[in-house]
């Protein structure tokens, strides 16, 4: 039976489905979300699958639905989340689903192209009026009672050739970047025979395309000659200029401006109208296209499906196969049934459905079929079947445990059926990171900043944040309460909150009797800078702290030696017990594959190996804190150079040992732990060959009697019983011709080098521990020096400590949350990964597995 610690337990089944049903009981699967899929047709292209027509309507149709969404989204709306449970729509309609999308394809095309029409056209008359209204030639507005002299013209002209010719205009609008250049080519190209004048529009119109507001420039050129007139439309033309009719008589004009100003009131009523109805359509799409999309890309799901199934001798019901969870199998059956059932009792024109909760309507269902084939088909079966291919891995999740089985697949994806470390990757990992982090005020902010996510995780707005590191906070929200939560019980053993020591019990060491007894007078403390605490005096030293690091080390000089003492220490223990720990799960694996020679050939060799050399230095130090008292500390042996010497086979005379008989114990530890070298190299490849050679003469033997054949194993996978080099212990031909020697002892030789070195190198990794608490300590009084006491002290020099205090605070809790919680705590974070991947290693989690991906039609937002 499957739990958190171990995968569930798969079978491979295959599924025949009516052609007439076989679309109703796939998408009733894809709605359990039961089934993974096998690909039946591997060898056949896309292209030439049974379903691929349906597949490419419903990808028009999605091609429709991106092209109104855009519209939606350009219009300044937004898509509304669609409500309930949207089953698959049938295939019958489709047809309507398919009518109104092109319905409303079409309208809004038509539309949008009417609004750019009159948009276009507005603009046109808008500049044109810009361009009467602007005043280059005289007036609009002037008056006329200056007489007929103001429009006399000073010089008369002479007769001649030239005397018939008339002055002519261009009029128009450019851009304004345009402006510029348009000027120094007209002046350069006609040779200064014209008058030009540029002005800008004091008023921005608004772009027919882009909707935003725009300014223009307009000008009027004046000019003799057609031959000038033609160099001057050409360029015009090439600057993209908007050219209009310009007439010399101000009568005219005044007529035509106000033709223009009627002609742009009614284009601004009609657009007003299109406008209207354009956002009519856009709520009809807003309506009806949040729905469809779930639905059209529920029936592609299946249809991709079906394309993945064969089809009958007969053409009468589809083949498929399907990796099903075991304890699913009943549920798997009945919703087949009843989907199949359903459909065949609509076809007969009966109106009763068929209900998973209801076992009652279900059986009636599954009576009322069994009709003659030609009346009312058949129903789906599900038929149990054997594979010797592995198993997809299934393991349920919930809210809580999905951030810490993401951190295990991170790794990899265990193999079907081994143990599975998140569940105590639950305790291990917030503890390792509180190792590293340890600080009760860091560790309390970080708590309650989970805690807020996880009181607000069902909050819409919170749920549909696209931000994406918010993302990444939220999905990892028990996992940093943890972490936080961790991070303050860790803090109160290293007595620290923001870098300060907290005295929550009294100290259990006594300056008064230090003072009492060694007579400490006034003049030895005005000589003496620094005072010493003896333990063997008697009454200096009380007792333990309760719990914790005692305050008083925060006041000692010596306090950074004594806490690298203690935390390095710490992180040798707790890493040697986290890799013990790894190859310990180990036999739980053994043991349900039913390998029991790993238990001898394998794990025993590496306990023995780890516990022989690092298991002693573990031991040396538990040993040495018991033993060793403050009278004897002075002369305390080296646990350090004990361990040197251990691997020289040699011994110190200046340090003595921490017990009777280590010069013996410590070279046997070393042998020993060597000669599981070569067991542990050879064992298993030796063992697997005696059971290949021995299967193989069996058969020899009794040539005459049948091979277990497949379908005779009880099992439904025979690669859940181990790895590759277990076929030497598998029945049949197929595992004979896969067995090789040489492969095995590669495999195994590989095993050994990475077991034997990664106890030396993970064992001075796990030193980390030691590093990041270290550097997290000291950052925190770095940072609580520089910014509180210095400012407290700049403000108490000052005079003004209230004004000061505000602006220091703040500083220090910015930087508190930017460089601590947020550097420091992602530094940690990623070696408590890397601290994780060393338990890994220890062959009790391969990582060479795959998920079971459901067929399942969840999807974001539904």
């Amino acid at each position: 039976m499957g739990s958190m610690f171990r995968s569930e337990e798969v079978a491979l089944v295959q599924l025949f489905l009516p052609t007439a049903a076989a679309y109703a009981c796939v998408s009733q699967l894809g709605e359990l979300g039961l089934v993974e899929f096998r690909d039946l047709n591997a060898s056949v292209s896309a292209f030439q699958r049974r379903f691929v027509v349906d597949v490419r309507r419903c990808e028009e149709l999605e091609k429709t639905f991106a092209f109104l969404q855009e519209e939606v989204r350009q219009a300044g709306l937004t898509l509304p989340l669609p409500e309930g449970a949207l089953p698959a729509p049938l295939p019958r309609d489709l047809l309507h689903i398919q009518e109104e999308t092109d319905r409303l394809e079409q309208e809004l095309r038509d539309v949008r192209g009417n609004r750019q029409a009159l948009r276009a056209q507005l603009h046109q008359l808008q500049l044109h009026s810009a361009v009467l209204g602007q005043g280059h030639g005289p007036s609009l507005a002037a008056s006329h009672t200056d007489g007929p002299l103001e429009r006399t013209p000073l010089l008369q002209s002479p007769g001649g050739p030239h005397q018939d010719l008339r002055v002519n205009f261009v009029a128009g609008a450019v851009e304004p970047h345009k402006a510029a250049a348009l000027e120094r080519l007209l002046w350069r190209a006609c040779h200064g025979f014209l008058i030009a004048s540029f002005r800008d529009v004091e008023q921005q119109l608004e772009g027919p395309v882009t909707g935003e507001p725009a300014t223009w420039v307009t000008f009027l050129i004046s000019y003799w000659g057609e031959q000038i007139g033609q160099k001057i439309r050409k360029i015009t033309d090439c600057f993209h200029c908007h050219v209009f009719p310009f007439v010399e008589q101000e009568e005219a004009r005044r007529t035509a401006l106000q033709q223009l100003q009627q002609q742009s009131q009614e284009l601004q009523e009609v657009l007003g109208e299109t406008e209207h109805f354009l956002s009519q359509v856009l709520g009809r799409v807003q309506r009806l296209l949040p729905p469809w999309q779930v639905q059209i890309r529920k029936m592609k799901a299946v249809y991709l499906a079906l394309n993945q199934c064969s089809v009958s001798t007969t053409h009468k019901c589809l083949i498929a196969e399907a990796w099903c969870a075991t304890r699913d199998l009943p549920t798997l059956q009945q919703a087949l049934q009843g989907s199949s059932c359903s459909l065949s009792l609509a076809g007969r024109g009966w109106r009763v459905r068929a209900s998973l909760k209801a076992p009652a309507i279900s059986l009636v269902c599954l009576s009322a079929c069994r009709v003659p084939q030609s009346e009312a088909g058949v129903s789906a079966v599900v038929h149990r079947i054997p594979c010797r291919d592995m198993p997809p891995t299934l393991i349920r999740t919930n809210r809580f445990t999905a951030s810490f089985q993401g951190i295990v697949d991170a790794y990899g994806v265990g193999r079907y059926q081994e143990v599975n470390p998140a569940p105590y990757t639950i305790i291990t990992f917030p503890f390792l990171f509180a190792v590293m982090f340890g600080d009760v005020g860091h560790g309390l902010l970080m708590f309650l900043f989970a805690l807020a996510m996880v009181l607000a995780e069902n909050r819409p707005a919170v749920k549909t944040a696209q931000n994406e590191i918010w993302r990444t906070f939220f999905e990892g929200r028990y996992l940093l309460l943890l972490m936080g939560l961790f991070s303050v019980y860790t803090g109160f053993i290293y007595n620290e909150c923001f870098s300060c020591a907290m005295a929550v019990f009294p100290s259990g060491w006594s300056v008064a009797a230090m003072a009492n007894q060694s007579g400490w007078s006034d003049a030895f403390l005005a000589q003496q800078p620094l005072l010493s605490l003896d333990p063997n005096v008697t009454g200096v030293f009380l007792g333990p702290y309760p719990f914790g690091i005692d305050p008083v080390w925060s006041l000692a000089v010596n306090h950074l030696s004594f806490l690298n003492s203690f935390k390095m220490k710490m992180s040798v223990i707790l890493g040697v017990t986290h890799m013990t720990f790894g190859v310990v799960l180990g036999v739980f694996n053994h043991m349900h594959f039913g390998q029991w020679h790993r238990l001898l050939l394998e794990t025993l060799p590496e306990l023995v190996f780890l516990l022989g050399l690092f298991g002693y230095l573990v031991f040396l130090v538990a040993y040495k804190w018991l033993r060793v008292t403050a009278a004897s500390a002075a002369s305390a042996p080296s646990i350090l150079i004990h361990f040197i010497n251990m691997f020289l086979f040699s011994s110190s005379p200046t340090n003595r040992p921490l017990f009777s008989g280590q010069e013996v114990v410590q070279p046997t530890l070393v042998v020993l732990a060597l000669a599981m070298v070569p067991v542990l190299l050879l064992g298993t490849p030796l063992f697997l060959h005696r059971e290949h050679r021995r299967c193989h003469s069996r058969r020899r033997q009794q040539p005459d009697k049948d091979t277990a054949g497949l379908l005779d194993l009880p099992d439904t996978s025979l690669a859940s019983q181990g790895s590759d080099e277990e076929k030497a212990g598998c029945p049949g031909d197929q595992a004979e011709a896969e067995f090789v020697l040489s492969e095995v002892f590669m495999h195994q030789a590989i095993h050994t080098i990475e077991f034997c070195l990664g106890c030396i190198s993970n064992t001075a990794s796990y030193l980390r521990l030691w590093a990041l608490s270290l550097a997290h300590a000291q950052l925190s009084q770095v940072l609580w020096a520089m910014v509180m006491r210095a400012g407290l002290s700049l403000g108490g020099e000052m005079g003004v400590v209230a004004v000061v205090l505000v602006p220091v605070f703040a500083a220090f809790a910015v930087m508190t949350v930017a460089i601590l919680l947020v550097m420091e705590g992602l530094s940690a974070f990623l070696h408590a990964l890397r601290l994780h991947w060393v338990e890994f290693q220890n062959k009790f989690y391969s990582g060479t597995g795959y998920k079971l991906s459901p067929f399942t039609f969840a999807v974001e937002g539904e």
